[in-house]
């Protein structure tokens, strides 16, 4: 099944095909399992929405800053599961979604709960302010607006760099910064154009919410991830050796 895009049924279905052929033939692959890893990753976020809407609902800060760590918390091993699914669908490994995420769970759950809460607690922050742009009875100047969004590219760009590395390497955090510096820099606007793509996949399901909530167990999550994965997969790959490394690790 070609996601948006019309499978090509003269392609060859077990030869490794590159550009919008690879798009397609991965998620011929791999769609019905993602979703599947979806759906277990936004259970996993409940608890951080809830306490995110049980701050903003009653409007303390004080509430905001320990329930989402915590929920962020509890979400990191789930997202990690997903974002593991994902590139394990990239590099084409074999292993059945359900072994992959019970794996990835044994490998990264520990490893994920800090990382988990720091998310959390950005992402609260984020929608928090949202709300008190919505609250305000003065409209934000454009610098604030701009602003806003900017820090919010600034977080999908960590979000893009950091949990990939997670889940691939056993690294240290300073040297996973490193890595998101340098590749940043070194494909500035191939990153500032996923990062765009994250922010108004975003924007469309805040702007027409609740209409889009609906699309959440279908896209989601894994969607905008695979897409922005697929995306920088080939420049990863190529400055951290991941297929190679792989391969090498492989009996």
């Amino acid at each position: 099944m070609g996601l948006f895009v019309h499978e090509d049924s003269y392609v060859a279905s077990n030869v490794r095909q590159v550009g919008l052929n690879r798009y397609k033939q991965l998620l011929s692959w791999h769609t019905f399992s993602w979703i599947k890893l979806n759906l277990l990753t936004v259970v996993g976020a409940l608890p951080l929405v809830a306490g995110i809407g049980y701050a903003i609902l009653s409007s303390s800060i004080l509430l905001l800053i320990p329930l989402s760590a915590l929920g962020g918390m509890i979400w990191g091993p789930f997202l990690s599961g997903l974002y593991d699914g994902i590139l394990r669908g990239l590099r084409d490994a074999p292993d059945p979604w359900w072994a992959s995420w019970c794996k990835s769970w044994q490998q990264n759950a520990l490893e994920s709960l800090l990382p988990g809460a720091i998310f959390g607690l950005l992402i609260g922050m984020y929608a928090f302010m949202a709300a008190l742009f919505w609250w305000s009875t003065t409209t934000q100047t454009p610098g604030t607006v701009v602003l806003y969004l900017f820090s919010g590219r600034l977080f999908f760009l960590l979000n893009t760099l950091y949990w990939p590395q997670m889940v691939l390497f056993r690294q240290s955090f300073l040297a996973r910064m490193r890595n998101i510096i340098l590749f940043t820099a070194k494909y500035f606007w191939r990153m500032a154009g996923v990062t765009l793509l994250q922010l108004a996949y975003v924007l469309v399901y805040v702007l027409f919410a609740p209409w889009t909530l609906l699309l959440i167990p279908l896209l989601g999550l894994w969607y905008i991830i695979f897409l922005s994965q697929f995306l920088i997969y080939e420049q990863m790959d190529k400055e951290l050796n991941i297929e190679e490394k792989f391969r090498a690790s492989c009996p």
